[in-house]
């Protein structure tokens, strides 16, 4: 079942408000588009380094399967330029050489202000006290027996300290998981590093048609269906171990969280993680009617950047607050609460959210990496 609508989108200012800081059969017919490519991998010299060259074509992007949400259809052409992508989900050893090169702060490691948090709360609502206003981000904390699956802030808390150095609150760290994908990061940071490292974020029919890794229509990352021949194909929850959203305890040796990157197959384009893992971010504003809107075109539209502005009526009066677009689902993805694994799955999500279980990759375009590749050769010279 896709997540259903009270649970795609997360603010902190939603848990903040809730408890004061106590507290997303049949499968698709599809065929290869094109074919998985011959993998074109950027060595740093013929081009950026560990990004995968893919190639421009059409597909078609959204889903009309009967387990898509509204907010995936309709199922509608698309035409794109070539471009580059990275290969992996950026790491924590990654996003550690981009705060040590610049002392970049994370919005997770400042005090919130009411100011960038009424923007997500409905008209009216007071602000909370000053003191509760902490550095902090969202973390997944598990319930200890079967819950209904109809109230997030069950399984989800404000945790004063946490950031992407300490993803799950003051007591936790990085420490050796240097490969696993930096999380608690914001729209804000990721769009900070990938100004440092001289990329993008993907738009979101980018990264929807990277992730297909060449197969049209197909449900997941790798065919239609979810465990071919039994064998588990990305990092989402493992209902047969214990249902969702049950903790692990810490004494068992299978832990919930991110794991290292690469660790699972890779698509027919040679990505890894494009499903489970970590949710992603991408650039466009979230409009739960965008696909709607392009379908209606009257030609197919080339390089879509997505809509101008934020809209999602389901979210009532606060319908037009900010959200960016996220993609991939995560580890805490499973059939019983949210198949958010799937290649056409969508959410919109506060720009300004930390969370456990949300980074991002970055693209680039050939003219970027050209202009690149000159300044280096004349910086040689």
């Amino acid at each position: 079942m896709p997540c259903s609508s009270s649970t795609k989108r997360f603010t902190a200012l939603a848990i903040l408000l809730a408890g004061l800081v106590g507290i997303g059969s049949a499968f698709a017919v599809y065929h290869h588009n094109r074919g998985p490519a011959p993998l074109t991998l950027g060595d740093g010299r013929t081009g950026p380094a560990d990004m995968v060259w893919i190639a421009g074509g059409d597909f078609v992007m959204g889903s009309d399967h009967r387990d898509a949400s509204p907010n995936e259809g309709p199922a509608h052409r698309v035409r794109l330029n070539g471009y580059w992508i990275d290969r992996y989900d950026v790491t924590n050893a990654e996003f550690s050489r981009f705060v040590a090169a610049t002392g970049y702060i994370t919005t997770a490691e400042r005090k919130p202000t009411w100011e960038e948090l009424k923007v997500q709360a409905p008209p009216g609502t007071p602000a909370p006290d000053d003191s509760l206003l902490v550095p902090g981000a969202l973390v997944f904390s598990g319930t200890d027996q079967p819950v209904r699956l109809d109230d997030y802030t069950r399984w989800w808390k404000y945790v004063p300290g946490a950031n992407w150095r300490h993803p799950e609150g003051p007591g936790s760290n990085i420490a050796g998981r240097e490969r696993h994908p930096v999380v608690q990061v914001s729209y804000e940071d990721a769009h900070a590093y990938a100004k440092w490292a001289r990329k993008r974020l993907p738009t979101e029919a980018e990264w929807e048609y990277a992730a297909r890794g060449g197969l049209e229509q197909a449900d997941f990352a790798w065919g239609a269906e979810f465990a071919p021949g039994g064998r588990k194909m990305a990092n989402t929850w493992d209902d047969a171990a214990r249902p969702f959203p049950v903790a692990a305890r810490s004494n068992e040796k299978v832990q919930v969280g991110t794991s290292a990157v690469g660790r699972y197959a890779p698509n027919g384009y040679g990505l890894y993680d494009m499903a489970g893992n970590v949710w992603q971010w991408v650039g466009d504003w979230y409009r739960s009617d965008a696909f709607r809107i392009e379908a209606a075109a009257s030609k197919v539209p080339m390089n879509p950047a997505g809509p101008q502005d934020s809209f999602d009526p389901e979210l009532g009066p606060t319908a037009h607050a900010p959200l960016r677009v996220t993609h991939g689902g995560s580890f805490l993805c499973s059939d019983s609460y949210c198949t958010s694994y799937r290649t056409s799955a969508r959410r919109g999500t506060d720009p300004m959210n930390g969370m456990s279980h949300l980074g991002f990759r970055l693209a680039m375009d050939q003219s970027a990496w050209e202009a690149r590749a000159q300044s280096a050769s004349t910086a040689a010279d």
